[in-house]
């Protein structure tokens, strides 16, 4: 039977697992929290639970001959990914090498190239922390890829969104948005999409694939979008000097970074046809249940 190993199954991971099973594959799913490991352990999955934070709380992984999809987010602060420096020092310390790799990045990693379009041949230059830490464990991925001559998937996943996973806080908080004139292209995935582009990696592929609906949109826009979808007034919007002042941080960042991601070579070679290719279509399958 087909063997596949997902570290990190939290949203997208989650999702993964259980198409994977319905696949036919047998899964192993890594996961922090024992409470949210029920709808994986009655889909027939095994359970690991671990800590990818310390080395010693990664207990052996029997990793050898099966696909792993990385999907654990890096840790927050630095410009290093930690989390995968241990995890694969634990694959290191116990020798399980498995057969194919796949590791779920971030359009992040191209930087702001200010409204430019990017492809999987763009140079990868991360301006914000959140970037550099993707670059960092695509590195670690590749050396080791390399290291032990097994093929490596890299899916530079632009913002997800679908069900549970929109706007809803900021809207009905009405945290402050970039004015619409002065906010730039962002990009966006529906899971169900990142989904069945995961799958299709477990079966071809092998280098660098963006991930991206192809209809690139501002964040201002996508946030409209949202709010009109939910039925709740629309955020207000202020300046660049305010957005900084007021923004969280990483919310600033993901408006002033901007790229256009090229997803051409995602549905040519791994014969993706979008379910939710625009985003009208994407957030009409997002919203909750009346």
């Amino acid at each position: 039977m087909k063997q596949l190993f997902i570290a990190g199954c939290g949203y997208t991971g989650q999702r993964v697992a259980l198409a994977a099973r319905q696949q036919g594959w047998q899964v192993t799913a890594q996961l922090r929290d024992e409470a949210k490991s029920g709808p994986l352990a009655q889909a027939g999955c095994t359970i690991v639970l671990a800590n990818m934070d310390q080395l010693d709380e990664i207990p052996p992984l029997a990793l050898a001959g099966q696909t792993l999809l990385y999907s654990v987010p890096p840790q927050g602060g630095g410009s290093s990914d930690l989390r995968t420096r241990t995890f694969l020092a634990a694959l290191e310390r116990d020798q399980q090498v498995p057969e194919r790799i796949i590791y779920l990045s971030a359009s992040s990693v191209y930087g702001d190239t200010a409204g430019a379009l990017v492809d999987e041949t763009s140079p990868a230059q991360p301006t914000a922390a959140m970037g550099k830490r993707r670059l960092d464990a695509e590195q670690q991925f590749s050396a080791f890829a390399e290291r032990h001559g097994i093929p490596l998937v890299i899916l530079r996943v632009s913002g997800i969104y679908g069900p549970g996973r929109l706007p809803l806080m900021q809207i009905s908080q009405g945290q402050p948005l970039l004015r619409e004139e002065l906010a730039k292209p962002s990009n966006r995935i529906h899971v169900d999409d990142l989904v069945q582009v995961c799958l299709a990696t477990l079966q071809r592929g092998q280098g660098i694939y963006n991930v991206s609906d192809g209809a690139p949109y501002s964040m201002t826009a996508y946030f409209n979008a949202c709010a009109d979808a939910l039925g709740l007034p629309r955020q207000p919007q202020v300046d660049l000097a305010e957005a900084q002042r007021m923004m969280p941080p990483l919310l600033f960042t993901y408006f002033v970074e901007s790229r256009v991601v090229d997803n051409r070579r995602m549905l040519a070679e791994l014969d993706i046809t979008l379910r939710y290719p625009s985003l009208a279509d994407g957030l009409r399958a997002s919203l909750p249940s009346p």
